[in-house]
């Protein structure tokens, strides 16, 4: 009798080989350093214009400090569920001066942007709805969306004129959900939210706009993409108090933010009405069975707030920079794409001439993340380069000779 052994997993081996040949497949870096301006990966300093920490605030003194003093109260793990008891004071504080910065009733901290979107997406909508989504939207609002029993309609890219009769025929669902990126994390584009926001109000759909990228960095207050609209229609008072301030703001319902990025911290966050907050915490599966986040996470971002709120010349100072080096490169010849933010793409084309770039940055000193399908479609792929408030003039000098020589 002949016993044959059963591989199962023999499958992985080939599809790796696949992924290789392609310029496609990713390994595992190792960071030695605090995330700086300067990172140490797998051994080697590098000048680091691959984070999202867009303000300089991953390893801020004061970020840092707020941590250690949450860590000596509370300890460090919250060990349950929110729902159960793992909610800390700093949570509850977190999430009160969340909703104050945003201008909404309240809002609720996740363990992760991810968390937040997957979670919240399918707690609005079910069997008998449909979503809108922006054929470039992050994976987390991808999964929410395939995690849903909604119908799920992609429209073409920033296209608010095509979404337009795709909502008009879809009277028949039930409810209707507008899904989309405020600042769209490969390619430094806005979307265009004015638009959204009037589909949404005219055909009476919900609207979700994910501000992970735009929270900290965007808008007068660092409010995020919706306030840096407002901030740009000419008839908004910039200086109006009271409940009227947000009025514009408000034609985004359904906020959701990032921690994680500019603000230096870990976590996401939902904004709106108190209604919806309490909506989701009763529905939302990656809130009601994921532990908390430790409490230090979110008294870090609850200084990084105050930061913030601090010192604006922050998020002006990096804005200024990132369209000075938007011009210097289509200078030489780049294209940045529909850039209008910190994230600055330098568009390739194929894979292997990306990691080709990417692999001589780093021989020569920078970390420039090359990016290719899945995160972008075929033929789009990109070194993203993000800046950042605590790079130097002479760093960005470097960056642009090398890549000069590069090419």
């Amino acid at each position: 009798m002949t016993i044959t052994t059963n591989e199962p997993l023999a499958w992985i081996d080939a599809e790796l080989d696949q992924l290789e040949r392609a310029g496609l497949r990713r390994r595992l870096a190792v960071r030695t350093s605090p995330q700086t301006a300067e990172v140490v990966l797998d051994g080697r300093r590098l000048v680091n214009f691959g984070s999202n920490d867009y303000l300089g605030l991953a390893a801020d003194p004061r970020v840092a400090a707020a941590a250690t003093a949450a860590i000596e109260h509370h300890g460090w793990g919250s060990s349950s569920s929110p729902l159960v008891s793992g909610r800390a004071s700093s949570h509850a504080e977190l999430e009160r001066r969340l909703a104050e910065f945003q201008g909404t009733e309240a809002a609720l901290v996740f363990p992760s942007g991810f968390a937040a979107n997957a979670g919240v997406i399918p707690a609005l909508v079910d069997k008998g709805d449909a979503i809108f989504s922006d054929a470039m939207n992050h994976a987390s609002l991808i999964d929410g969306c395939r995690l849903s029993n909604a119908a799920r309609i992609i429209y073409p890219h920033c296209d608010s004129t095509a979404l337009e009769p795709l909502l008009r025929d879809a009277n028949h669902y039930r409810r209707r959900l507008i899904v989309s990126n405020s600042l769209f994390s490969m390619t430094g584009e806005l979307a265009p939210l004015a638009e959204l926001a009037d589909l949404a109000e005219r055909y009476d759909a919900m609207l979700m706009v994910d501000e992970a990228h735009a929270v900290g960095v965007l808008g007068r207050h660092g409010r995020g993409a919706a306030e840096h609209l407002s901030g740009c229609l000419p008839f908004f008072d910039s200086e109006k108090k009271g409940a009227d301030r947000f009025d514009l703001q408000d034609r985004f319902p359904i906020r959701v933010g990032a921690l994680s990025k500019a603000l230096g911290s870990g976590g996401g966050f939902v904004c709106g009405r108190q209604s919806l907050v309490d909506w989701l915490a009763n529905r939302v599966r990656s809130y009601i069975f994921s532990t908390a986040q430790p409490a230090a996470t979110s008294a870090a971002a609850l200084a990084a707030l105050d930061i913030v709120e601090q010192e604006p010349e922050r998020r002006t100072q990096l804005l200024d920079r990132a369209a000075e080096l938007r011009e210097r490169f289509q200078a030489l010849g780049w294209s940045t794409g529909r850039s209008e933010s910190q994230i600055i793409p330098l568009v390739v084309g194929e894979p292997n001439e990306t990691m080709r770039l990417a692999a001589g940055l780093r021989e020569a000193g920078f970390f420039v993340p090359g990016i290719r399908p899945p995160s972008v479609p075929p033929g789009e792929s990109l070194l993203r380069l993000t800046l950042c408030y605590h790079h130097t003039p002479a760093m960005v000098d470097g960056l642009v000779d090398a890549l000069s020589e590069l090419r």
